[in-house]
């Protein structure tokens, strides 16, 4: 079975942060926008694993039902610390009308060891594999992260210089009374995401519909994926974040790709 292409070598030692930059991003307002929680619990230390599914028709109930209980579901999988299981948009795109057939997991492990074992061994993937006719699974290495989900934290780890390839995830609980504000600056942001230079996927996902999102992206660069954050419709939705207090918890973190695999839109990650 394969494990997907090798993107780069487990990076030694661990920083505070990585490097302070410049301008507005969306680590900027998960550092500031987030719940009390986030001091609450130590940062949690690990290997990160993102799976894309786009399921087959026959198996959409399936599906259905991992949104609905798949993160409440005893697992006794070996290392396993965090687990999300999430919708997505139509087309696993971003916006108010859910997809029937797009979803994605977020998880977290202690090492890179049980990461790769769930991803290569577990009964959970191979589900995902027979019943998809995409899946793209990355497996990764937090490189920095602000913020909090549910009142978990990551550990920051090593900086990435500005050529290296990097994943980014941004996931926040907006607040009620906002939620018609945010909504009207995400699409213009969003849209533009997919067709940015250097991004080379990005996937919407959300725990519960219009209150708690999240958007998934894999760069070809940090400095391409800093440059999207400054520009256009997102530094306009991020300055409206900051302003106006749309979230009441949220989380930035940048990744390190440590191996990726499958397919997403036509596109091969093997």
């Amino acid at each position: 079975m394969t494990t997907g292409r090798l993107v780069s070598k487990q990076l030694k030692g661990r920083t505070a942060s990585d490097a302070a930059s410049s301008g507005v991003s969306s680590s900027d307002i998960s550092s500031s926008i987030t719940s009390s929680t986030d001091q609450q619990t130590a940062p949690l230390h690990g290997i990160a694993v993102v799976l894309l599914a786009k399921l087959r028709r026959a198996h959409w109930q399936w599906g259905w039902q991992r949104i609905a209980f798949g993160s409440w579901w005893p697992n006794t999988t070996p290392g396993l610390r965090f687990i999300k299981t999430l919708g997505s948009g139509k087309n696993g795109g971003f916006g108010l009308m859910p997809s029937l057939s797009h979803q994605g997991m977020f998880c977290v492990f202690d090492s890179e060891t049980e990461a790769n074992d769930f991803v290569n061994t577990s009964a959970l993937v191979a589900r995902y594999r027979e019943r998809s006719e995409e899946l793209f699974i990355a497996t990764l290495r937090p490189a920095s992260a602000r913020g909090s989900w549910d009142g978990t934290t990551l550990a920051s780890g090593d900086s990435l210089p500005a050529d290296a390839m990097l994943a980014t995830l941004t996931r926040a609980s907006i607040r009620p009374l906002a939620a018609a504000q945010f909504w009207r600056h995400a699409p213009a942001a969003q849209d533009g995401l997919a067709d940015a230079p250097g991004c080379l996927l990005a996937a919407g996902l959300g725990e519960a519909p219009i209150l708690r999102q999240a958007t998934f992206s894999l760069w070809q660069s940090t400095a391409a994926m800093d440059a999207y954050a400054r520009t256009g419709a997102h530094r306009d939705a991020i300055s409206a974040a900051w302003k106006h207090q749309f979230f009441s918890e949220s989380m930035f973190v940048r990744f390190q790709p440590l191996s990726l695999q499958g397919q997403w839109k036509g596109q091969s990650f093997d």
